[in-house]
């Protein structure tokens, strides 16, 4: 990254490092994630270990949310969301936090459809997938999955989710490295 890179370089980066990194990587939760976090200079290791589960849309099962989708919700949460130390959350931040991400959920399914992976992969590739089983995934990867097809949906799913954190002001663009 450039120094002082602005938002909208950011933004644009995002769809890249997240399409390359699940293509590389796979996994498109922790894929999504790892992106979103090197873009906006963000860590939690124990966050990224915890989205490995929402992969596939859950176990790579497909019935649940896509793997994209969680890691977005998953990072405007880090960013705002109710601490356990302050579990009864007097101030409301968990209403704050519920707000965001309607309006993000809102904006993901204008763009890909649907939150849910099974109907994204319906829309991508006229079929769903179970990833589970060995040759249904082989049948995905020749598909595209990982040429174009879910890489395009991570990529997305990244620039999404780095615009949305962006525009709300839960972090403002970073800068990079000075040494860089």
């Amino acid at each position: 990254m450039v120094k002082n890179q602005s938002a909208k370089d950011l933004i644009e980066h995002a769809y890249t490092l997240g399409f390359e990194y699940e293509k590389v990587y796979r996994g498109c939760s922790q894929a999504a994630l790892g992106a979103i976090y090197d873009i906006l200079k963000l860590h939690n290791d124990d966050i990224f270990k915890a989205a490995t589960g929402f992969a596939g849309g859950g176990g790579l099962s497909g019935v649940s949310v896509c793997g994209g989708y969680a890691a977005a919700v998953m990072a405007i949460s880090q960013l705002l969301g109710r601490e356990r130390s302050n579990f009864r959350d007097p101030e409301g931040i968990r209403f704050e936090n519920f707000k965001l991400v309607r309006e993000f959920t809102l904006q993901y399914t204008e763009e890909l459809g649907s939150i849910i992976c099974r109907d994204i992969q319906i829309h991508k590739f006229g079929r769903p997938y179970y990833l589970g089983d060995t040759e249904e995934f082989a049948k995905f990867e020749e598909a595209g999955g990982h040429k174009d097809k879910c890489t395009d949906v991570v990529g997305k799913a990244t620039q999404l989710a780095v615009k949305f954190i962006l525009e709300t002001g839960l972090v403002s663009p970073p800068l990079s490295d000075p040494s860089t």
